[in-house]
């Protein structure tokens, strides 16, 4: 009875702050509507160029390199407010290179907004957990998100709902929800929701000054049946000083999952009961639209080193890149990324791997 009268107190004191994280592909999934009512069509397409080094000299025979030319995303959506007091927000994933090759319902959401300090929203959105994940896929300052963040925070989407509250300018801004817990159908399952219990998830920032944001997440749920739990944290920060912006994240995840992963195409790993990692990004902003970056991350599936047979045990990769912005809505990302796998015992074991990454973007 007391841990239920702290949470409620807890909560009673966050709901004074106002708006919302970004629930889906857009900045914040209810901006850039007005109250007549009138839907507004948005979206955004990235083709993307890979190149991956895959030949291995000392098995010539079985690795080569590859590359192709595809799309990482391709969404249409459309959002409108119903006067006076209702938003809502549907966005279709396009490309046939994600989600099985057919189009399907990414986002759709009814929100409720009479009252700032207490947003809700009912539907398929975003967990609100991490602030890589919460980073809109129109936004992200690297092509492809950090490996921690695409295999523990797993699914990325899925129904449910959530209240939420804040913005970029007030000191907390926080959101929780409770949701299904095995994502959305397309993309994680083909019969819907297979348990009873649900998934709790929240995320708190803290904006103590105007160039720092510090925050957390935390999730604990079922991700297969009613037996089968997890718990998740991670621990957020962000420095940003005129045009130098430094992003950093830490994720750590336990509970039988098994293999997870997944967003946007990202191959599933096989993993341990305890896992974990963190990126670092840092960037500038020239006076010529053009945008240097470098990131490093590591993850490690199994911290535990409880599977057999396993020989690689952790993963980092660098990124170096650079974003040119044409305009506001159209940019261009070169990403080369060197990564490199460890053994258990911290060997070296080499696989050819790296990759080199061209993506244009047009949104509208």
């Amino acid at each position: 009875m007391k841990k239920l009268t702290v949470i409620l107190m807890s909560l009673f004191f966050i709901l004074i702050y106002s708006v919302a994280f970004a629930q889906g592909c857009d900045d914040d999934g209810d901006e850039g509507t007005d109250d007549s009512g009138k839907p507004k069509l948005f979206g955004f397409i990235q083709p993307q160029y890979e190149f991956h080094f895959n030949d291995d000299k000392n098995t010539p025979d079985l690795n080569e390199n590859t590359n192709t030319f595809k799309f990482k995303r391709a969404r249409l959506g459309v959002k409108g407010n119903i006067p006076y007091d209702f938003k809502y927000y549907v966005v279709l994933e396009n490309s046939a290179f994600v989600g099985g090759g057919y189009p399907y319902l990414l986002d759709a959401f009814v929100s409720y907004t009479r009252y700032k300090w207490a947003k809700v929203s009912m539907g398929s959105f975003k967990q609100p957990f991490g602030m890589e994940i919460n980073t809109p896929c129109n936004g992200l300052h690297t092509i492809n998100r950090a490996n921690v963040s695409d295999q523990i925070v797993s699914p990325q989407r899925d129904m449910g709902i959530m209240l939420l509250g804040g913005d970029n300018k007030t000191l907390i801004k926080y959101a929780i929800a409770l949701m299904n817990g095995n994502g959305i159908g397309s993309l994680t399952n083909t019969h819907g929701d297979n348990n009873r219990k649900k998934d709790v998830i929240g995320r708190v920032t803290l904006k103590p000054l105007d160039f720092l944001r510090v925050g957390g997440s935390f999730r604990y749920g079922f991700p297969d049946k009613d037996t089968i739990n997890r718990t998740s944290y991670a621990g957020e920060l962000e420095f940003k000083y005129k045009d130098f912006t430094v992003q950093a994240e830490y994720i750590a995840d336990q509970g039988g999952i098994g293999a997870s992963g997944g967003g946007c195409g990202a191959d599933p790993v096989l993993m341990g009961e305890k896992r974990g990692g963190a990126f670092v990004q840092a960037m500038y902003m020239t006076n010529f639209n053009l945008q240097p970056i470098v990131k490093y991350e590591f993850f490690d599936p199994d911290t535990e080193n409880k599977i057999e047979n396993t020989v690689i045990d952790k993963l980092s990769t660098i990124t170096i890149g650079v974003n040119y912005f044409f305009n506001d809505n159209t940019r261009l990302q070169l990403n080369y990324l060197m990564n490199s796998e460890l053994g258990v015992g911290d060997n070296y074991v080499e696989v050819a791997n790296d990759a080199f990454l061209m993506q244009v973007q047009i949104k509208f």
